[in-house]
């Protein structure tokens, strides 16, 4: 086992996840492609709260460059000082991707904002979200995805797939963050690593 390996593994296998997070995030802000929804105020609600920018996105960047950074740090006193504050930031990141992950869950459930048609015209609303009365939701009967919503062409498959695909790696980044806040103690407990610690040979 060693420490400072692990603590750059995590640190380079966060940073893939946080960009794919933050461009799901970016198209779920731009149905179609194209930013008049937005800024009409015509995009899902979890969309616009933009946790894979801010959370699993720029918080968990910022988190892996630590983790990367401290894995080169040497000397007994500077490394268990490190892994504290890996601890800390450990945390940070762990937060900040599991509240993007309930919030893409959210996302996925209630079913994308769109404009559908109503008994007294078309209207902007949420027509999938899942209701005891009506349906249990729009996930489990895909005959809905293309009949319901008028505008914006599509927007089901749009949201199903960026929030889950976001939603994933939300979740991929939480698994590492808490592995990783128990390698940090870890490190604390017994500094850089057992495979630093071996009985060398003497050379004669």
């Amino acid at each position: 086992m060693c420490v400072s390996r692990c603590l750059q593994c995590v640190g380079m296998s966060l940073v893939p996840m946080a960009i794919v997070c933050m461009l799901s995030n970016i198209l779920l802000l731009l149905p179609e492609l194209k930013i008049h929804f937005l800024l009409e105020g015509h995009v899902t609600r979890e969309a616009t709260w933009a946790t894979g920018l801010w959370g699993s996105g720029f918080l968990v960047l910022l988190g892996a460059r630590a983790f990367v950074q401290s894995s080169r740090t040497r000397g007994c006193c500077a490394f268990r000082s490190q892994m504290l504050c890996q601890v800390l930031y450990s945390c940070v990141c762990l937060l900040a991707a599991g509240s993007c992950c309930v919030v893409s869950a959210t996302g996925l459930s209630q079913g994308p904002l769109c404009l559908y048609n109503t008994t007294s015209g078309r209207t902007w609303g949420v027509p999938l979200q899942p209701l005891p009365d009506r349906h249990s939701g729009y996930l489990y009967n895909r005959t809905l995805w293309s009949g319901v919503c008028v505008e914006p062409r599509a927007v089901v498959q749009w949201n199903v797939v960026l929030f889950s695909v976001m939603g994933g790696s939300s979740g991929l980044q939480t698994v590492l963050c808490a592995a990783n806040i128990l390698n940090s103690l870890l490190g604390l407990i017994l500094g850089q690593g057992l495979c630093q610690n071996k009985v060398s040979p003497v050379s004669v």
